[in-house]
């Protein structure tokens, strides 16, 4: 390429061609999206089945799924909304004994997938349950005597204390980074603590709290084990029962695309709420943060705010982990221990497989980012990305919509069979949805090399394989490791499309869970539900960590 001047077209011909596997590589990573597109391409015979289809669903579930998807939407928005702000508030605003410890507890509800949430409920709030046989036997009282927690009502609640942790997270540094010294000159002068708050604390999170709540919403339309477990008729739901129960494929992906473009909807708020974040950081700068102080409460003020930080962490995760631990501690004959290491091993294995490849490909295109920073690498890298906020549920279908093409175009490729009596299908299915979150580690770990090291080693003569095994691998380990970790975990607790594409006999601690709960044998679905807990907790207790360090790095300065 040196041969050719730069900016010609030979030259840019090519620079296409070394990017050509890695568009390769991008265009099989977002295939399953860009496949669902095809399901409203009016060609052929699909052009009138997909209209048919689309107006029995007008006049038949669709008003359904987007009235109830829309409400669950919109009240869990509010309550995570409301939680997350008010907790981080608590903590960054004010000094009261205990306030260190309530910055990390009020991040543990991350490490309870929704699920076995919902499971957890269900089991001690149901007729049959634990607290309403003893209210009935205590007080003589019969029949139902709490609400049935297996309605959106009941899911709203689940949503909120699992998913708060968002905004909680978002707002917590918004506060603690721009409003502190702000705050401190609006005492100095003279403005009560009602005003501060309400004229420059919460003006300066909003712009966190809407991202928040972006991530919560996009979490809540992509659940499919809540939901289904409560008999909630969402997109997510009915986009599995189109495929699996009615059997109707043109449906189902429909239906996944308008879930799709939900989707997309929420992401771009989420980015425009993070630029209006990264613009007030710099408008308002972080000088003098270290002299600003939290108010010091006492007496009712001090107790309130035990409450704001008690009721999350109760109800997110000391209260679900209770409930499950109940099973366990009565009677340990009714959990499945023969085959929980045979779940765990399908988990662990599918997980590492998935997040070693992830890695692979995250640094794949993290380098040649690096090296080539052009537009091309660039929109090839957001293509790979493609799948980042992509439900589950809409993965599967765009991967087996193409799929059962191909297989009627050529039945004696045999590529239901591979996808489906293999780990092919579900390894691929998660690549589409955890590559981006990999590919974010590394970056970030790319940010922190400075560009130098690379002229230093080019004028050494080291070549691109060079560079990236001796320079970059030995500063990007953490990174990587951090990636690895992430990703693994997200497989870990993956519901629908591990349902769907799972190999035979190869049930997961998600599936089995899930299974065990639908069948109402919820203590035996205990095990598998504390196992999930367990390894979220990893990736928490690294986060909580991570932003104490950098606190205190940042106070240090």
């Amino acid at each position: 390429m040196a041969d050719f001047p730069r900016g010609s077209t030979l030259h840019r011909f090519m620079a296409s061609l070394r990017s050509f596997p890695l568009l390769v590589l991008a265009v099989w990573l977002a295939l399953p999206v860009l496949a669902l597109l095809a399901a409203w391409w009016p060609w052929g015979s699909q052009a009138s089945a997909s209209v048919a289809v689309l107006r029995d669903m007008t006049t038949t579930v669709l008003p359904g799924y987007v009235g109830t998807t829309a409400w669950l939407a919109l009240w869990v928005g509010i309550g995570a909304a409301v939680v997350g702000t008010a907790t981080a508030a608590t903590v960054t605003l004010f000094e009261f004994p205990g306030r260190r410890q309530w910055e990390w507890l009020l991040l543990l509800p991350l490490a309870m997938p929704a699920y076995v949430t919902a499971y957890a409920y269900t089991d001690f709030l149901q007729f049959s349950g634990p607290l309403q046989v003893w209210l009935r036997e205590s007080f003589a009282l019969e029949g139902r005597l709490l609400p049935e927690v297996r309605s959106v009502w009941g899911a709203i609640w689940v949503f909120i204390f699992a998913l708060y942790p968002y905004v909680y997270l978002l707002a917590r540094t918004a506060l603690s980074e721009r409003a502190a010294h702000l705050m401190e000159a609006a005492r100095l002068l003279g403005a009560p603590l009602p005003r501060r708050i309400a004229t420059i604390a919460l003006p300066l999170a909003r712009p966190a709290v809407a991202a928040g709540v972006a991530l919560v919403l996009m979490e809540t339309l992509a659940d499919f084990g809540v939901t289904s477990y409560f008999g909630i008729q969402t997109f997510t739901t009915g986009i599995i029962k189109a495929w699996l129960s009615l059997d109707n494929r043109l449906a189902a992906a429909q239906l996944a695309t308008m879930l799709l473009a939900m989707v997309l909807l929420l992401l771009w708020l989420e980015h425009r709420a993070q630029q209006r974040m990264r613009f007030t950081a710099k408008g308002v700068g972080r000088a003098g943060s270290a002299e600003a102080q939290p108010v010091a409460l006492r007496g009712a003020s001090l107790v309130l705010a035990w409450v704001i930080c008690a009721v999350p962490v109760l109800m997110g995760f000391f209260a679900p982990v209770a409930f499950m631990l109940r099973p366990l501690a009565s009677d340990w004959s009714v959990l499945p221990w023969e085959r929980f290491l045979e779940w765990a091993w399908n988990s662990v294995r599918l997980g590492g497989i998935t997040a070693g490849l992830a890695v692979a490909v995250a640094l794949a295109l993290a380098f040649a980012v690096r090296r080539r920073p052009d537009a091309l690498t660039r929109g090839v890298v957001q293509l790979a990305s493609l799948g980042y906020a992509v439900p589950g549920a809409v993965v599967v279908v765009g991967l087996l919509l193409p799929v059962g093409w191909l297989q009627a175009a050529w039945p004696s490729l045999g590529l239901g069979a591979v996808l489906t009596t293999t780990a092919v299908g579900i390894v691929w299915a998660y690549l589409v949805r955890f590559c981006a979150v990999a590919l974010q580690s590394v970056q970030s770990g790319y940010a922190r090399i400075p560009p130098s090291l690379d002229d230093s080693a080019r004028m050494l003569g080291a070549g691109s394989p060079r560079l990236l095994l001796q320079v970059h691998w030995p500063l990007l380990q953490r990174s990587t490791a951090a990636a690895a970790l992430l990703v693994f975990v997200d497989v870990m607790k993956e519901l629908p499309a591990t349902m769907v594409l799972r190999p035979f006999n190869s049930d997961t601690l998600a599936v089995v869970a899930y299974q065990l709960a639908r069948d109402e044998r919820l203590g035996e679905a205990a095990l598998p539900s504390l196992a999930l807990v367990a390894v979220g907790l990893v990736p928490v207790i690294l986060l909580s960590r991570t932003l104490r360090a950098r606190e205190s790095s940042s106070y240090a300065c």
